[in-house]
């Protein structure tokens, strides 16, 4: 079929073409011959101009499929037809589109109508640019008097249906690409947002106003239910949109002004979305009364239906309960500056009418275990949640004492406490309703909790909402002990709520902290009560009872109380809560809470030490959590630097409180601290990591914990460090990882990790030959083994041997992570290791040539051990580094080109590219830290005197890998995107060094930076313009210099038919104007093309002028004319490859694409 283009249709085949789209709808619903039917469906879409027939099967067909395929192809052949159709045209179309779904209001077929509202509405957007401010107005015109109801009940329906489709496409989360630059998409709504959106609003707002009594009045339901429906839909629509105008100049935030009112800066990390409208929608929002009707017509209706439990979940209600949330997160400017008085009495009038939906939390609990809907009660926690979100504790907790007895707070708190009861005896079911809850007010606290400022200020409770947090973490803590108690004794697929890692459970108990803390003074005791009592009953019950649940709520209560004392140890050293700093008045260290509460844990952690104990008392799962407390804990504790320092308090208010709270912070810290019990307790932590190592064989999470947790703590501080190598039990771990076998059964990552850390506690060695010594010491043995056994005349067959594949895997596993840990004062016994094993390397590569893991591993421990030499190294140095590298990469590839064969099973195809991937993906590292010599490079005399040249010697390593790249591999995201990362950084670092490679090599550079271009992935296609930018751009200032620049390659040679450039600059036209690509790609796009026009004028000129001769359309002929010649002289670009002139021309090109793309891609 070859399309279905309108000219000159007349009444037989415009009928006949719609049988023959009817018939294509049927065969693919009946799955007759989909393939031709899909086909048909196709060219109906691409044919030109077909809105006659499509108009003439929207109107007639008696097939709804049909009808919504033909509105489908006037959307496609309009968006791609834009440019070059007549402006009388474009606004027929969407007249057409309106007027269609407004006729057939009543229609049944609620999709087809959709997809024509959808499709005018894509099409408004489209010409908004285009369309005069009197061409909307008539458009919308129409839409209002169908919104008002003048048409009856049906068309008002449809066209607030349409404002809803036209609001989501100028919405970009939710916009349908139209292959336009991001710059129109902003611009439409922008526009949409100043001219339009609150008149939307507005009128929507009267036709629910309009419909509301006899809802209300009715005792059935009525049409004005549904129009009533879609008006809070799209209300709700309007009040998620992401505003950014603000007409008062002022950046779009929250009052700061305001009293009891959160800066904008510190929205919190819920998923609660704040609305921040600006002033000029303040007397639609909240000085009309709009609320006031809100809430009323909810209640009301809550009432009439109060005996139908359905109806809490109907439409209209679901719609209305959304909307008095929403409005529960309006903040910023649209309150104005008055101390935040008109923004509490909003608050107030919202907490007011969704009161009764939660209240009393009992009675509303019971209802809903007796079968009522969960919904009204989950939306009063999300309102909650919202009020969190917008001010701070003092004001949220005020908010309810003006109409009840007991503040906000104190309703939270028995909220969550009746939740925390229904956990408890529910706590087996599949997420039941509970969990939903629990988990939006944890998000309320955390919202309150969290520190008010970037210094980590404290947001302060009112008393009465401090005593109500203390009680309900006390209720938490209860009902963790009660679960875990309950499940000691279940199967584990019954004890999956217990039975989470402690990761997974990170977030809820990083909740749990937070309340706690906001009561430290009260909770922390609390928990040292608790730990003690579950710590008698095991001594108590030794050889007579079963610990099993006691053990599950000491496990409980370790990561509890982990998360209470301290933060996460991820990236910087997390400080003492400021929470915990400033609750404690007590200046004696041994009567600090916290002191206590650790100082019972570690006893208790001390006891593993005992074998008789660990036998019977610490099992593995226990100790996972054990280990897990202390090596958060001592992040935080342990010899703190802050142990010395001031903290920094504004005595203007309270100062003796505050200056006891420091005195109380001192000496907390100083327990632990360098001269107290600091080294005991480090020497503790060490005794309890040896025997997680030797005593737990196989228990790899626990070993995983020891090693990368508790160990890599302890050598993050030097301070530490300085303690660390002078205890006997340290010295005792370095031995037994030398000597003892059972450390030869860890796991890979374990033995790298143990390695990493040992070699990195050589900083607490104060001199630095000794360091190294110390390195030398410890990994000197593992290196002479290797080497003795690569001398071995019988290698190949002894090396085959299990136990021989074992100590050579677990050996390169500990160099690797050693090689991972160099640092400038360890650095020279790290090289010098490497250097011992670098004929072994190349000789276990060829002899384990297809022992894939291992080989892998071996190109691994390179990586890292140049990774971490390279930027130290003299030149000499380097010099056979690189000479080892080359070797290396050479050895490689003469082994694996041609080593997957198509023969191979499917299965064993995918495996072998997937270890290539990865070997690949090593090299492609490596190649990558010797680029790292020319940024960075602390030797003292350059390579270049050694006759080396960095950029000439990553280009030979390329030149080798390349062969072994396959598309296929590329399509593995990871190796992508670190070839194209290397390449592009060679290609933009180094453009000279390029014009030096032989023709074989150059080839291959090209042919992947086209592949490139052309890629899915945004980022990879991003980086390729970044390197052709830099080609083109160093070749044209080379040029005008007068010096060769890319030389022969640039003017095409040999096997090509014209040079790179000119190559590149036809295949990026040809991208940007009739290919489909991301939009945010334009503005690379634009840097690469200008450079690539300066360089080609005359190509750009003669491919100009085939668009233009290939343009029938006089009118569209004259407009690409005008186009072309405004992309190189508008906005006055010159001849420069400036950063201004760089920007101008980006602007040319946006402007560019939207004037002629769209007509182009029909040529």
């Amino acid at each position: 079929m070859q399309g279905f283009s309108d000219g000159g249709a007349d009444l037989a085949q415009l009928q006949s073409t719609m049988h023959t789209i009817e018939l294509a709808c049927s065969s693919i619903q009946m799955h007759i011959n989909p393939a031709a039917a899909e086909a048909t469906l196709l060219s109906l879409s691409q044919s030109p101009q077909p809105y006659k027939i499509c108009k003439y099967i929207l109107e007639n067909s008696q097939l709804a499929n049909a009808r919504f395929q033909a509105a489908s192809a006037i959307r496609d052949a309009a968006m791609r037809e834009w440019g070059s159709l007549p402006p009388e045209d474009k606004r027929s179309l969407i007249s057409f589109c309106l007027c269609f779904v407004m006729q057939r209001a009543s229609s049944p077929e609620g999709y087809v109508q959709a997809k024509v509202s959808s499709v005018a509405a894509q099409l408004m957007k489209r010409g908004w640019l285009d369309f005069a401010a009197a061409e909307k107005e008539a458009f919308f015109y129409q839409v209002n008097q169908a919104i008002i109801g003048i048409h009856g009940v049906d068309v008002q329906f449809i066209g607030i249906n349409f404002l809803e489709s036209l609001v989501s496409e100028f919405s970009p989360s939710t916009s349908t690409a139209m292959g336009l630059p991001r710059e129109f998409h902003e611009q439409c709504r922008t526009l949409l947002e100043l001219d339009y959106l609150k008149t939307f609003y507005s009128w929507v707002r009267d036709a629910a106003l309009g419909v509301t009594n006899r809802i209300i009045e009715s005792d059935a339901e009525i049409p004005e239910v549904k129009v009533c429906t879609a008006t809070l839909r799209l209300m709700l629509q309007i009040l998620s949109w992401d505003f950014r105008n603000d007409s008062s100049g002022m950046k779009t935030g929250i009052n700061v002004f305001s009293a009891g009112v959160r800066p904008d800066s510190e929205s919190k990390r819920s998923e609660c979305i704040l609305v921040q409208p600006g002033p000029a929608w303040r007397d639609v929002l909240i000085s009309s009364g709009h609320i006031g009707w809100l809430l009323g017509l909810y209640g009301a209706l809550r009432q009439k239906f109060s005996r139908d439990g359905y109806w809490i979940d109907c439409p209209i209600a679901v719609s209305a309960r959304k909307l008095i949330v929403q409005f529960c997160t309006l903040t910023g400017t649209i309150f104005p500056s008055d101390d935040g008085q008109m923004q509490e009495h909003h608050l107030l009038q919202l907490l007011s009418g969704i009161l009764a939906w939660m209240d009393p939390p009992d009675a509303v609990s019971q209802a809903i275990e007796n079968g009522k809907s969960e919904s009204e009660m989950l939306d009063g926690c999300r309102a909650l949640l919202a009020m969190a979100s917008v001010t701070t504790p003092i004001l949220f907790d005020q908010l309810l004492k003006s109409i009840r007895p007991f503040g906000t707070l104190t309703l939270l708190s028995t909220l969550m406490c009746e939740v925390v009861k229904v956990l408890m005896i529910n706590f087996t079911e599949d997420e039941p309703w509970s969990w939903v809850a629990r988990d939006i007010l944890l998000d309320t606290w955390t919202a309150l909790l969290v520190p008010m400022d970037s210094t980590g200020g404290i947001p302060l409770l009112p008393p009465e909402g401090k005593h109500a947090a203390a009680n309900l973490f006390a209720l938490i803590v209860e009902s963790e002990l009660k679960v875990a108690s309950a499940t000691a004794a279940y199967d584990d697929d019954d004890a999956s709520y217990l039975q989470a890692s402690i990761s997974a459970m990170d977030e809820r108990l990083s909740s749990y902290a937070l309340i706690a803390r906001a009561a430290a003074d009260i909770t922390i005791p609390l928990l040292t009560g608790f730990f003690a009592e579950r710590f008698a009953q095991l001594n108590q019950g030794r050889g007579i009872s079963d610990p099993t649940e006691t053990l599950e709520e000491l496990y409980s209560l370790l990561l509890i109380c982990g998360h209470v004392l301290a933060d996460e140890g991820e990236g910087e050293t997390p400080l003492v809560p400021n929470a915990i700093q400033t609750h404690f008045t007590v200046t004696e260290a041994e009567m600090h809470p916290v002191v206590a509460l650790s100082s019972s844990i570690i006893r208790f952690a001390e006891q593993s030490l005992d074998p008789e104990m660990r036998a019977s008392i610490f099992s593995p799962r226990l100790m996972e959590a054990v280990v897990w407390f202390l090596g958060r804990w001592s992040h935080t504790y342990l010899m703190s630097p802050e142990e010395t320092k001031d903290i920094n308090y504004n005595f203007s208010h309270n100062y003796e409180h505050q200056h006891q709270s420091l005195l109380s912070r001192k000496a907390l810290l100083s327990f632990f601290g360098e001269h107290n019990q600091g080294k005991a307790v480090l020497d503790i932590m060490v005794r309890i990591s040896v025997t997680t190592l030797m005593s737990y064989p196989g228990e790899n999470d626990l070993q995983g914990l020891t090693c990368h947790q508790l160990l890599h703590s302890l050598v993050r501080r030097k301070n530490i460090c300085l303690h660390l190598v002078s205890l006997d039990s340290w010295r005792n771990l370095a031995n037994a990882f030398s000597n003892e076998k059972s450390l030869f059964l860890l796991n890979s990552a374990n033995q790298r990790s143990l390695a990493q850390t040992l070699v990195l506690s050589a900083s607490g060695i104060r001199n630095s030959e000794a360091s190294n010594q110390y390195i030398r010491g410890l990994m000197g043995p593992m290196a002479t083994y290797l080497v003795d056994l690569s001398n071995k005349n019988d290698l190949k067959s002894i090396a085959q041997q299990p136990d021989i594949i074992l100590s050579v895997s677990c050996l390169f596993e500990r160099l690797r992570g050693a090689a991972s840990a160099a640092e400038p004062r360890t650095q020279r016994a790290i090289y010098e290791i490497g250097i011992s094993v670098m004929d072994p390397v190349l000789l276990l590569i060829e002899v384990y040539k297809h022992e894939s893991a291992v080989v892998y591993l071996l190109l691994k421990f390179v990586v890292n051990w140049v990774d971490g030499q390279i930027s130290y190294l003299e030149a000499q140095e380097t010099v056979i580094v690189i000479d080892f590298c080359m070797r290396l990469l050479q050895l490689y590839s003469s082994q694996n080109i041609g080593k997957i064969s198509v023969s191979l099973s499917s299965s064993l195809l995918s495996e072998a590219k997937t270890e290539q991937y990865k070997d690949l993906r090593a090299l492609l590292q490596l190649l990558s830290s010797l680029c790292s010599k020319d940024l960075v490079d602390f030797s003292s005399d350059s390579i270049d005197a050694q006759g080396t040249n960095i950029s000439q010697v990553v280009y030979l390593g390329l030149h080798i890998v390349n062969p072994l790249i396959s598309l296929e591999l590329l399509k593995y995201p990871k190796l992508c995107h670190d070839y194209f990362s290397l390449l592009s950084h060679m290609l933009e670092v180094y453009p000279e060094t390029l014009a030096q490679l032989n023709g074989e090599a150059f080839g291959h550079v090209l042919g992947t930076l086209d592949f490139g271009l052309h890629h899915q992935d945004p980022e990879v296609v991003n980086m390729c313009l970044g390197a052709l930018k830099a080609l083109s751009a160093y070749h044209y200032r080379e040029m005008a210099a007068g010096k060769q620049g890319l030389g022969s390659h640039a003017a095409g040679n040999g096997n090509l038919q014209e040079g790179i450039l000119s190559r590149f600059l036809r295949s990026l036209l040809q991208l940007l104007l009739f290919e489909d690509y991301s939009p945010d790609l334009v503005g690379a796009a634009a840097d690469a093309l200008l450079p690539l026009i300066l360089c080609e004028q005359g190509l750009y000129q003669r491919l100009g002028n085939e668009l233009i001769e290939r343009q029938v359309n006089p009118t569209l002929k004259s407009r690409l004319m005008n186009a072309l010649q405004s992309l190189t002289t508008a906005n006055h670009v010159s001849y420069t490859l400036d950063r201004v002139n760089y920007k101008r021309f980006r602007k040319n090109l946006n402007n560019f694409l939207i004037e002629v793309r769209g007509f182009l891609r029909t040529m």
